[in-house]
């Protein structure tokens, strides 16, 4: 685990995915509870709950996988980090991207919390674009 959270929430759930397992747990920060409730929403993971062990809480996501699927197994979900420490990417509500013609979304946090880009153009609110998500 380094200093950036969020990568390495991002990294967890997509190592997660690829290795075909059935859950994965993260650490409990705000920005993951926000981030996870959206993905929850829009259908991106099944389940979540929050666990905790001696002073540490964390998030059990349950995630979804393609069943009965001929042929190499392929990520299901697919995340992609944004900003970033080094290089932080802003867009105003009328530049913010489409992802894959609104097949996936782009998570960005404005100034009323964190919110999908669907969000954020009908309130007219830009923002920091932290990830882009979507299926494959």
């Amino acid at each position: 685990m380094g200093k950036d959270t969020l990568s390495d929430i991002l990294t967890s759930i997509r190592n997660a995915d690829m290795a075909k397992k059935e859950t994965v747990r993260i650490t409990c920060t705000n920005i993951a509870q926000n981030i996870v409730k959206i993905l929850l929403r829009e259908g991106f993971i099944k389940n979540t709950r929050t666990h905790r062990e001696s002073d540490k809480s964390f998030l059990i996501l349950t995630l979804r996988h393609r069943r009965n699927r001929k042929g190499p197994y392929r990520t299901f979900l697919n995340l992609k980090r944004v900003s970033r420490p080094g290089l932080r990417i802003y867009s105003n509500y009328q530049k913010i991207p489409r992802i894959l013609g609104g097949m996936g979304i782009a998570i960005l946090s404005t100034s009323k919390g964190i919110m999908t880009d669907r969000e954020a153009r009908l309130k007219r609110m830009g923002g920091e674009i932290l990830l882009y998500v979507w299926e494959s």
